[in-house]
């Protein structure tokens, strides 16, 4: 009796080592670091991943581009306010201004081109005619902003999904493995659910920052098309002193009757002088 009861301590020596040791380890072929995980994944899961990183980088792409378009936009349109701050002509707002090209050297352009169109006609009708290009400008200047924006917007919305449907795939191949295998053992069927989990991660790594970058770009761009209004607002404060004064040169010297509008290529000492 003390000879079967030795016999079988050893059987159940011999055992254990299989089952705790040895079987877990020849079931798990890699570690689980993201590196490895990525390339043990299915080919759809990893083509999730592969998709969702590209996604990601797109993001910070468009946040290096934006955040440099935006400095040197907002930068140029503050400092041609801040020169036009005392100018009392269109023609003097464009010598001062000189060849910079911005929002605002664009809506005084549009705003001569218009008196110049309407050098036959009543001046009456330039202020509308005006308002309408400078609308079309500060619209053409936002889509402009806009670019870039739909892109975060649809991986901030859609990542996360994505990134959900390799889990789901990954998964679901992990429970084809477990039938497979005919085990419950957890480090057979862990390895297959970490890399199915590691898509969810990669989606909410892309969408994350898309999201908080869109929101951020949407407050700067507001702040930025704060400044186009008052350069529209400028600009057409300078074309109404423009006219007014256009209407009250030819009236002095011509009585009340009608005179073309033009535009007023000499400075204000040069037109008091005549």
């Amino acid at each position: 009796m003390t000879d079967a009861a030795a016999g079988d301590k050893a059987k159940d020596q011999a055992e254990k080592p299989a089952q705790g040791g040895a079987q877990p380890s020849a079931h798990v072929p890699h570690d689980l670091s993201p590196w490895s995980m990525f390339l043990a994944a299915d080919v759809l899961v990893k083509s999730v991943m592969m998709g969702l990183a590209l996604a990601s980088l797109a993001t910070w792409t468009v946040f290096i581009a934006k955040t440099i378009e935006f400095s040197i936009l907002r930068r140029k349109l503050s400092s041609a306010l801040r020169k036009v701050d005392d100018v009392r002509w269109l023609s003097e707002a464009k010598l001062a201004l000189g060849s910079r090209q911005n929002v605002l050297t664009t809506l005084i352009d549009a705003a001569m081109h218009e008196i110049r169109m309407s050098s036959e006609l009543p001046s009456h009708g330039v202020n509308e005619r005006a308002a309408s290009s400078f609308s079309e400008i500060v619209r053409a200047e936002g889509r402009r902003c806009r670019t870039g924006m739909g892109l975060l917007a649809t991986i901030g919305s859609i990542s996360p999904f994505v990134g959900l449907f390799g889990t789901v795939w990954g998964i679901m191949n992990s429970f084809i493995g477990i039938s497979k295998s005919q085990t419950t053992n957890l480090a057979v069927v862990a390895p297959g659910i970490a890399e199915a989990l590691l898509a969810t991660a990669i989606g909410l790594v892309a969408a994350i920052p898309a999201v908080i970058i869109y929101n951020h770009f949407t407050r700067v761009t507001k702040g930025y098309m704060e400044l186009v209004n008052r350069s529209s607002g400028a600009t057409a404060r300078m074309l109404s002193r423009d006219l007014d004064r256009g209407q009250s040169h030819h009236s002095s010297h011509h009585g009340e009757r009608f005179e073309p509008i033009h535009v007023h290529s000499a400075p204000p000492m040069a037109l008091a002088a005549e």
